[in-house]
């Protein structure tokens, strides 16, 4: 292929033309401060409130329960920490999963620090939140329950409306991390009984450093970031106002793009398809059809994951073995084990996300590619040679 051929959706997405063009304006002549009441300020000001109002219609929000961040982490640490020390009083026990993107896992570990206690709810193999440990887990000081909507990993989308009838039914406050599921899968704040939700606007095909959080009305979130008086005196900074301008641009076109999303659905099953039948020792993670459009994500047995993704790289192939925040990391990954797999098994995982750009032929390639790759691998794996003496999987 005379490309690369991009298949890390999932760490970040290109930047679309009609996003860049949106900003342009606000990175150049319309250079004013949103705060200020000139009207260079107030030009700043109007678009930022357009991109608002944008984003809380998509997902069913009001206006000013909209919040610009730097990103999903900064989101969830908000929400997380602002909960916690809110309403310690109450209690300091939290609710989560154990298959959590490390901006949340880390942020609860840092709570446990401070004398929180720390629930970590089982998933099923195919990465699903066990609801009845769900239930079972909330107690009189129970604070929060924080689980993402869609795995950032293997793609598994958790039965969301269900976990927000659980925690609203006990007067528990939800969280959730959406920065996967924002602008691919519907999002319904008041169906899904959401109060507070993290997203970010390079996800979408929108610039990195902007992101939100959605802030029911209901909910007196205490700030993260004090100072001005911006965002309603909820997070001060001045507001990136390009950033926020090309996020709900982003948003925009995402209600559009979500209207095809069986197309990459269809191309993300033809890519599972080809390699479960085409590679042996080979499996799907996560839930086969309640996933995330683009995503695909298999292990080689007998394999080991970083080995393979430098092969396929070298191929022009960009993929991942998972979280692009936990890449520099040699352990395996939290969520594989989570969901049952051994050691040596989750090593050997490639994460391929895919966009509405993927075409058909770059998936082809891509599977001729990992035939050779794996191919190649096991032909200097003891682990598979072993097994193919004694004719049985490890």
């Amino acid at each position: 292929m005379p490309k690369t051929i991009y298949l890390d959706n999932a760490a970040t997405t290109m930047m679309s033309r009609e996003v860049l063009d949106a900003m342009m304006p606000y990175l150049t002549e319309k250079y004013g401060n949103p705060s200020s009441i000139h009207s260079f300020g107030a030009e700043s000001n109007a678009a930022c409130e357009d991109a608002r109002k944008k984003i809380a219609k998509f997902i069913n929000a009001k206006d000013n329960e909209i919040y610009f961040t730097s990103g999903g982490s900064e989101s969830d640490n908000w929400a997380i920490k602002s909960v916690a020390y809110m309403k310690k009083d109450k209690g300091k026990h939290i609710i989560t999963s154990g298959i959590e993107h490390h901006a949340v896992m880390e942020t609860c570990e840092f709570l446990a620090r401070d004398g929180f206690e720390i629930t970590s709810v089982g998933v099923d193999e195919n990465g699903i939140i066990k609801l009845d440990e769900l239930r079972k887990a909330i107690r009189p000081d129970t604070i929060l329950i924080t689980v993402m909507y869609a795995n950032n990993e293997i793609g598994t989308i958790q039965p969301i409306r269900e976990i927000g009838e659980i925690a609203r039914s006990s007067g528990i406050i939800f969280h959730t991390d959406a920065v996967q599921a924002f602008g691919h899968i519907p999002i319904d704040v008041e169906k899904d009984n959401i109060d507070l939700l993290s997203a970010s606007a390079h996800k979408v095909h929108g610039p990195k450093g902007v992101g939100l959080l959605y802030i029911r009305n209901t909910i007196k979130l205490t700030p993260l970031i004090h100072g001005g008086p911006h965002e309603r005196k909820r997070r001060a900074g001045t507001l990136n106002v390009p950033g926020i301008v090309g996020f709900g641009k982003a948003t925009e076109l995402a209600r559009e793009s979500m209207k095809d999303a069986s197309k990459i659905t269809e191309k993300r099953n033809y890519l599972i398809d080809r390699i479960l039948k085409e590679i042996p020792y080979s499996r799907l993670n996560g839930d086969r059809d309640r996933r995330l459009p683009g995503n695909a994500n298999i292990s080689f047995m007998y394999i080991e994951g970083e080995s393979m993704l430098m092969l396929v790289d070298m191929k022009g192939i960009a993929a991942s073995t998972g979280s692009a925040c936990a890449s520099g990391s040699l352990d395996p990954s939290h969520v594989l084990l989570a969901i049952g797999l051994p050691h040596e098994t989750a090593h050997g995982s490639l994460r391929m996300t895919l966009s509405e750009h993927t075409t058909k032929e770059e998936l082809d390639y891509t599977v001729e590619t990992l035939k050779g790759v794996v191919d190649r691998l096991r032909s200097m794996s003891p682990l598979y040679e072993d097994a193919m003496k004694e004719n049985k999987e490890v």
